[in-house]
């Protein structure tokens, strides 16, 4: 089995990409060509994958390297993923969250109509829910240009399972985190101010929402449902999440438990990190998911932001710097 994954730098790219090799796979990723390389998550991985430039703003490029590649599978994983970026940038967001994804299935129609196809959709495309939980058949109400492109992305996906008869398939991914998330991600920028905290490098954490609800998971249980996805006998959507919701208050609470210390002592509020229009309630309904692929979260919401602490803390001891 061949797979080619975008967004193999990434949080989500670089477990799927373990995943793949430890099941024998030959893994492909698509990198987008820069004058500095940051290839952090996947340096274990280098002599074990081939890596090939490409982009999703140019669709000349994505036709060659999936003739030059041939996968059985696609993962498209790549996107403008930061939610606040998407209010400063939402054309780019569009390009590369919305068009970006029918560009990969137009280039998968013009090369070879037998390839597996999957999209990374968001829990983001709920927004303003409409029920909770939220499953398979929840409307979509997304509250940011993130959100939207993620719509289009989803949709997309759909269309062309339906009009051309491809294997395409969306995973609604709910929040998902690991040590290799990005700074600018909640989750990873409190274990980061948790560990300097804890080696007195820092003295305070500003936050904005502490009352958001979200449905946080592990990174590599939901690498797992996206390989799962493709393997199934007809190509369905899944909603992926564990089911259970925590504040951002509770996220720091386990963070600065893992520190000995109360976030209240080191936590201000920030107008300023407030978005224009906040998601507030997001639980995952994955009883599909359960029954027709057999898929469970493993890692709790207690352990996974401990992880993320501890690892933060062995980085700054050993003197890295935070490339990701």
């Amino acid at each position: 089995m061949i797979a080619l994954i975008t967004g193999i730098t990434g949080q989500d790219g670089s477990y799927l990409a373990e995943l793949l090799l430890n099941k024998g796979y030959d893994v492909h990723g698509v990198v987008r060509r820069s004058s500095v390389e940051k290839y952090d998550r996947i340096v274990h991985l280098r002599d074990r994958i081939t890596l090939h430039q490409a982009d999703l703003l140019d669709q000349l490029s994505l036709i060659r390297v999936l003739e030059k590649v041939r996968p059985t599978e696609v993962y498209n994983l790549a996107a403008q993923s930061f939610v606040p970026t998407s209010w400063e940038q939402p054309l780019l967001t569009a390009e590369f969250t919305a068009l970006g994804v029918t560009r990969v299935l137009e280039a998968i129609r013009a090369v070879n109509t037998g390839m597996r196809f999957y999209q990374a959709s968001s829990s983001e495309m709920f927004g303003k829910v409409r029920q909770t939980p939220q499953n398979e058949n929840t409307p979509f109400y997304p509250r940011s240009p993130y959100g939207v492109a993620k719509v289009y992305g989803h949709f997309i996906t759909v269309n062309y399972r339906e009009s051309y008869d491809l294997f395409s398939v969306s995973g609604i991914l709910f929040n998902h985190e690991s040590p290799r998330r990005g700074l600018e991600f909640v989750s990873r920028k409190v274990s980061w101010h948790a560990a300097q905290i804890h080696l007195g490098l820092m003295d305070q954490l500003p936050m904005g929402n502490l009352s958001a609800r979200r449905d946080w998971g592990f990174a590599g249980d939901y690498a797992e449902a996206m390989w799962m996805m493709l393997q199934a006998d007809t190509p369905q959507d899944y909603v992926i999440g564990t089911g259970e919701t925590h504040s951002v208050e509770d996220l720091l609470t386990i963070a600065f438990d893992e520190i000995s210390r109360n976030w209240q002592d080191f936590v201000t509020q920030d107008p300023a990190l407030l978005r224009p229009a906040e998601v507030d309630h997001l639980c995952a309904d994955s009883t599909k998911a359960k029954d027709e692929l057999g898929w469970e979260p493993r890692v709790s919401f207690d352990e996974l932001i401990r992880q993320m602490v501890r690892a933060d803390i062995r980085r700054l001891e050993a003197g890295e710097v935070a490339t990701y």
